[in-house]
């Protein structure tokens, strides 16, 4: 699985003209899932994610992680963060899951991240064409993918 995570103070998805998801303060997750992708890869990303400690304490020191700062986060998928772009111009999703894998994965990891939430955890709608907003802050972006946490 491949993520890339950004501290937000805000975040939202519309679908079809309409806001199906919005967070403040916290973390938006994109998110992709590859065909040799299992849970115990959703377990180590949501585990890590949340003890992430890229949250501003009073001295202005990125200490904090999610949780310390009641944090809110919005997961959404996104297959292309497998595109392999190595040959040609039209990248290549070959290492992504398909749909059946890919979804019960990515539903897998947003209930392992509400595990370790005490805020709800949003999440756009797979597979739609969604309209992601956000604002990031810092900016503080990190891309982690569970193939090399070792």
């Amino acid at each position: 699985m491949r993520v890339v995570v950004q501290r937000v103070s805000e975040a939202s998805v519309v679908v079809n003209y309409q806001t199906i998801a919005s967070i403040g303060s916290g973390l938006m997750i994109l998110i992709g899932v590859e065909t040799a992708d299992t849970k115990e890869d959703a377990d180590w990303l949501a585990k890590k994610i949340v003890q992430l400690r890229i949250f501003n304490d009073t001295k202005g020191v990125m200490n904090c992680s999610m949780t310390d700062i009641n944090g809110e986060a919005l997961v959404v998928s996104q297959f292309t963060l497998h595109a392999a772009t190595k040959k040609g111009n039209r990248p290549s999703y070959i290492k992504a899951a398909k749909h059946e894998q890919a979804t019960t994965l990515y539903n897998y990891f947003v209930e392992q991240l509400q595990g370790f939430s005490a805020n709800p955890v949003q999440t756009g709608v797979f597979g739609a064409d969604m309209k992601v907003s956000l604002l990031n802050d810092g900016p503080v972006t990190i891309v982690m993918d569970s193939k090399q946490k070792e």
